[in-house]
């Protein structure tokens, strides 16, 4: 693809262009017409489930590494001991990604932990529905790819509370900025930010994919997406 004439690259952090060249070279990302569960015809689809080779998974786990650590330059108070994995996909996020932390500022986040819920509690051994850190009394960061329906995310925010636990913040790989329904003018994820008061984050937002096309010169793809934003954006994205 060649760059459309008068247009300029999205100027985006070096981790973030470094992420969205591996979510696109490794088909993570792609664009097309896609029918979501919602029965909305999108023009992209994020599969966080193809982060499956070891260059894929340093990729997302040292965005999601920045990015907590760009949130944490811009509001010093903000502090995390644990970072909790929603089974099944957010297990290897958390550990990978703590590791990932460590690797850039090993002093301010040497002792950051990851957890993770059992699926089905276990009566026998240590027992318990937590693997990983003890949650009571400890400041936590959910790590998970997406938001959708944002009931998975309510059910991890009940495991952290019943434990012990406070939630601090929430870090996701996208945000589609698309609002719950057509009934509904906010996003899940802004609906999760005002009901727990809590920040949530993303690696990449539906606005930067929207750059990066416009940074390739895709024209027809990045007027799909426009398109698509016109329709189902949130008033809160």
């Amino acid at each position: 693809m060649t760059r459309a004439q008068g247009e300029n690259p999205p100027v985006l952090p070096t981790y973030k262009s470094a992420f969205l060249q591996s979510c696109l070279s490794g088909s993570v990302l792609s664009f097309g017409t896609y029918k979501l569960k919602s029965g909305r015809l999108s023009p992209y689809f994020f599969n966080a489930g193809l982060f499956h080779t070891g260059r894929l998974l340093r990729s997302v786990s040292l965005a999601y590494a920045h990015t907590l650590l760009a949130h944490v330059a811009q509001n010093p108070t903000f502090q995390f001991d644990i970072l909790f994995g929603p089974a099944y996909k957010g297990i290897l996020l958390a550990g990978s990604t703590a590791e990932k932390l460590v690797e850039l500022d090993e002093e301010r986040f040497g002792e950051v932990s990851y957890s993770y819920n059992r699926k089905e509690l276990k009566d026998h051994g240590e027992g318990g529905v937590i693997v990983g850190a003890p949650l009571r009394n400890k400041n936590v960061v959910i790590i998970d790819d997406v938001v959708t329906a944002g009931t998975a995310m309510r059910e991890a925010i009940e495991i952290i509370r019943a434990q012990g636990g406070t939630l601090v913040g929430v870090i996701v790989a996208l945000d589609r900025k698309e609002r719950m329904s057509d009934e509904s003018g906010g996003s899940t994820i802004g609906d999760v930010r005002r009901e727990f008061n809590v920040p949530v984050l993303s690696i990449i937002d539906l606005d930067d994919l929207i750059g990066v096309l416009r940074g390739l010169g895709d024209e027809a793809d990045m007027e799909r997406l426009r398109e698509y934003k016109r329709m189902y954006g949130a008033s809160d994205g």
